[in-house]
């Protein structure tokens, strides 16, 4: 199995503890997991080369580009 699958169910696995969270706290800490896990995955894809730049590029806001 890839790693990036490996990650993919990590926040598979988050998004069900945030779907059975108590409060709202509990629940936006999985999601906030959740949504590391996946771009970890997405960053693991790219280093094993399944992947190019351009498609796990986060666009910058334009305020933040024009300050680059």
């Amino acid at each position: 199995m890839k790693q990036s699958q490996h990650f993919l169910d990590n926040a598979e696995n988050c998004a069900q503890l945030a779907e059975r969270a108590d409060d709202e706290p509990t629940y936006n800490r999985f999601k906030r997991m959740e949504a590391a896990w996946r771009a970890l995955a997405k960053e693991q894809d790219w280093l094993d080369g399944e992947t190019s730049p351009s498609e796990t590029a986060v666009a910058a806001p334009p305020e933040t580009a024009a300050r680059i």
